[in-house]
């Protein structure tokens, strides 16, 4: 399990490389605002040899935060960060590891029938409730992420997961009411609730892609102060002394700024951005597609953007201007190569835009 005596002294062994808030507070300790992320590739034992060294590259260059979910690559990603882990020279209680579960995963590769194979494997065994299944593929009920909970934990060979979400919950409005999803999350929060006084999670939050960008009126809306609120029943439910719920995860990029941009959740003050909300509810908030999927890498920001934003290349400018925004603790990036790891975590070495400046972007 992370801790804050480890955590501090990691920043102690590798700040001095780095520009200033570059590390930043999680709880009581501190974690890079640059995290590896694990999405991408294909689940092939190429690509798991290439995602070992790269992950164990970047936590022996001062990225302590190993962002993944048991679904990413037929739950080959998670089983590459626990090796991954066990092979770096580093303190295990340094690093910051997040995982998800509520898509389907399937195991090592694609099965030639996913429905039979999903039915055989979830449903027949009484895992998941075929009632539960969205779209064949997503449950967040609680019975189905206790389940997932465990294969992480053993497919990361750990005793604790830091940090664990319940993964894209909008997918279940295909199917339900945002009311019958919300009824659902409290549920499962407080199964979390359970898990982290039992020690098998520090940490629990929501991992979204379109729920908390968009505007209220959005099929995909899911209100951050009521998903708050539910956490806060769950503890209540669960007799903890208080909520585990601390973190949020969501896309933001140059062309993904919804988050800072649309004032869809309502605060104490009225309506305001997601990352805003966050920030005064005393959430941490983690961010994906900081290169949007390569795409920024490729083609570089706006020139109005990239002139205002330090780094030597398009990607280290990206990367920077998604961990300016505020309220951010940590901006993920895709490190399935070696290759780009290096360059990844140089960005780190550059000064993120003040909030003057990046307010001055969207102006």
């Amino acid at each position: 399990m992370v801790t804050r005596d480890a955590t501090w002294a990691y920043r102690e062994e590798f700040g001095d490389e780095f520009a200033r808030t570059y590390f930043r507070r999680f709880g009581e300790g501190v974690v890079s605002s640059v995290g590896v992320g694990t999405y991408l590739g294909d689940p092939t034992d190429e690509a798991d040899d290439a995602y070992r060294q790269a992950v164990v590259e970047a936590l022996e260059s001062g990225v302590n935060v190993v962002d993944t979910a048991i679904n990413y690559r037929n739950q080959r990603s998670e089983r590459v960060v626990g090796e991954a882990i066990e092979a770096a020279d580093v303190d295990r209680e340094a690093v910051l590891v997040a995982t998800k579960g509520g898509f389907v995963p399937f195991d090592g590769e694609r099965p030639e029938n996913p429905g039979r194979w999903i039915r055989e494997q979830y449903v027949d065994t009484g895992i998941a409730d075929a009632d539960d299944l969205v779209a064949g593929q997503h449950c967040i009920a609680p019975d189905y992420v206790d389940d997932q909970l465990d294969r992480s934990l053993e497919n990361l060979d750990l005793d604790t997961i830091d940090l664990y979400y319940v993964h894209n919950p909008e997918t279940q409005l295909a199917e339900r009411s945002p009311e019958a999803v919300y009824d659902q999350l409290e549920d499962t929060f407080a199964r979390l609730e359970e898990r982290a006084a039992e020690g098998d999670i520090r940490q629990y939050g929501v991992a979204t892609w379109e729920a908390l960008r968009v505007p209220a009126d959005d099929d995909s809306y899911l209100s951050l102060a009521e998903i708050v609120s539910r956490a806060r029943a769950a503890a209540k439910r669960a007799e903890t002394a208080a909520t585990h719920f601390r973190a949020v995860q969501l896309p933001f990029n140059v062309v993904m700024a919804d988050a800072f941009t649309v004032e869809a959740q309502e605060g104490s003050g009225g309506a305001q951005s997601t990352l805003w909300f966050a920030h005064d509810a005393g959430l941490n908030v983690f961010t994906s597609a900081s290169l949007a999927q390569g795409r920024l890498a490729a083609a570089g920001l706006p020139a109005d953007v990239a002139e205002r934003v330090e780094g030597e290349t398009s990607a280290q400018k990206a990367i920077n201007f998604a961990r300016s925004a505020p309220g951010v603790t940590c901006s993920l990036v895709g490190m399935g190569s070696p290759t780009h790891v290096a360059e990844n975590v140089a960005a780190g070495t550059y000064p993120p835009l003040g909030a003057d400046s990046f307010d001055a972007v969207f102006e």
